[in-house]
């Protein structure tokens, strides 16, 4: 449960009369992370010292279901100059360590990010005649915040967030979102760590689509060069009826097209309805790939796969000339999670944790043939998958949302790995990979181009090569949800 009020508390009206600060009398009520983002809003909104906040009743370290503190929401005038029009901007307080106590973020050194790294910005075009900002951004911004508290995938630039639903529950055709850095906002250092903004940007399917298909920086680009889907500081309207390739056609050929030509697709992985089988042994066998037991309890993805997996969807946003897996055996890479706390990450293990085989006990199989089940919607990006990354030489993986089935192509340019081409099938635990040549690439892209369409075909729909033991099936979302499956 949120309530709004104008910003007297903590994040507003204390650090704005100047008498507290990190240090000062009043640590308990102006906490210095906190104190250190109100600041930069201060630089931005001299004139706005205590703005509307939608704040969290109960607190999400004392048990809440909001991980953010604090939105606060400012009146911002534009820049006719720059055509850019009035609006309202939203600034979430609570990704970072705002306490610095251990309360919600484990405190790591002041070197590295603050908590997560940074907070979440909106912009939404003010209508004509509203006085006070809509509240439904906040809660916009809460269901983001508990998708990185809950799963430690944390956002970057470029990338964006599959809703489908428009933002703010009407008829919008904005539902959809890509995240990039806050045009005014800057970095700040706090004694917690250095906190960024990042700043939610709404589009409609079709923009997102083009996002997946080549890069989100790319059409992020695009949305700053039309007025009316964004302009140069990137404001959502909500009333936008248009795509960018409406308003602009020639902008899907001559810069999407070309794009994904190019650069192939930055797009390095999705959760998604999957599940894969090993037509190589029985069904019956114990040994399943999905269901190898010790005792009763079944096979889990240990914690260095699924740390695998997830440096593997962070690397695959780069474009690397020698795009690279992680080995198995790595300890935690470079990057935003290296100092994450471990207990975070306890606390949202599965209840069967303490089942989870042990990472060294869990060999990997090289496996003759396999069966491959995708929804329609994952289906819908194998072409995506193959044309954008595998093409270009890099890897793509399904995660499953329902399980801890993993599927993820490699093209033969990636090193570490553990499908090769002799073997080109390869399963470590439930993560199975699969290599596929250049040529095999172009001659199954040419036998799925009906996914392209999926809305012209009935499911469940199936793709099988034989001689290369491999089959491929598009199946209903039910098949998935049984709990049987």
């Amino acid at each position: 449960m949120e309530g709004v009020r104008p910003g007297g508390g903590p994040p507003a009206g204390g650090p704005g009369s100047g008498s507290a600060s990190g240090s000062g009398s009043f640590p308990s009520l102006f906490p210095p992370g906190l104190h250190g983002i109100y600041g930069e809003c201060r630089r931005l909104y001299p004139d706005q010292p205590n703005p509307l906040q939608v704040t969290a009743i109960l607190k999400y370290w004392l048990g809440g279901p909001d991980p953010l503190d604090y939105v606060s929401m400012y009146r911002n005038l534009g820049n006719p100059a720059l055509n850019v029009p009035e609006h309202w901007h939203y600034v979430s307080f609570g990704l970072s360590d705002l306490y610095g106590d251990n309360r919600v973020h484990e405190f790591t050194g002041t070197d590295g990010p603050s908590g997560f790294g940074f907070e979440l910005t909106f912009r939404l075009k003010r209508e004509t005649g509203e006085s006070a900002p809509p509240t439904w951004p906040a809660e916009l911004m809460q269901g983001l915040a508990r998708y990185v508290f809950q799963s430690e995938n944390t956002f970057c630039s470029g990338d964006h967030v599959s809703w489908h639903s428009p933002l703010d529950n009407s008829e919008s055709r904005i539902q959809h979102m890509l995240l990039t850095e806050d045009p005014q906002m800057q970095p700040v250092q706090t004694p917690f760590g250095v906190v960024t903004f990042l700043q939610i940007v709404g589009v409609c399917t079709e923009e997102l689509h083009a996002a997946q298909q080549w890069n989100g920086q790319g059409i992020l680009e695009l949305l700053r060069t039309v007025p009316v889907a964004g302009g140069p500081w990137l404001i959502t309207d909500m009333r936008r009826g248009e795509t960018i390739f409406e308003i602009d056609p020639h902008l899907q050929q001559e810069r999407v097209d070309k794009g994904i030509e190019t650069d192939g697709s930055n797009l390095s992985g999705v959760s998604a309805k999957c599940a894969w089988d090993d037509l190589s042994r029985p069904p019956e066998d114990d040994e399943d790939s999905r269901s190898i037991c010790i005792g009763t309890q079944p096979r889990r993805l240990s914690g260095k796969d699924t740390e695998q997996i997830r440096e593997t969807l962070r690397r695959g946003l780069e474009i690397n000339s020698k795009p690279v897996l992680p080995p198995i055996n790595a300890q935690r890479q470079n990057g935003l999670n290296l100092d994450r706390a471990p207990s975070r990450k306890d606390s949202l293990e599965s209840e069967s944790s303490a089942a989870i085989i042990p990472h060294e006990l869990i060999r990997t199989r090289q496996l003759e043939s396999v069966h491959l089940k995708f929804n329609q919607e994952s289906g819908a990006l194998i072409p995506l998958c193959l044309r954008g990354r595998l093409l270009h030489g890099r890897h793509f993986t399904y995660k499953s949302i329902t399980g801890d089935t993993a599927i993820t192509f490699v093209s033969t340019g990636v090193e570490g790995a553990f499908a090769t081409e002799e073997h080109p099938y390869a399963a470590h635990g439930p993560w199975l990979q699969i290599l596929l040549t250049e040529e095999f690439v172009e001659r199954m892209l040419e036998d799925l181009e009906d996914l392209n369409s999926p809305e012209e075909f009935k499911l469940p729909k199936e793709y099988s090569w034989p001689e290369k033991k491999l089959k491929v099936s598009i199946l209903p979302d039910a098949v998935f949800d049984s709990p049987l499956h």
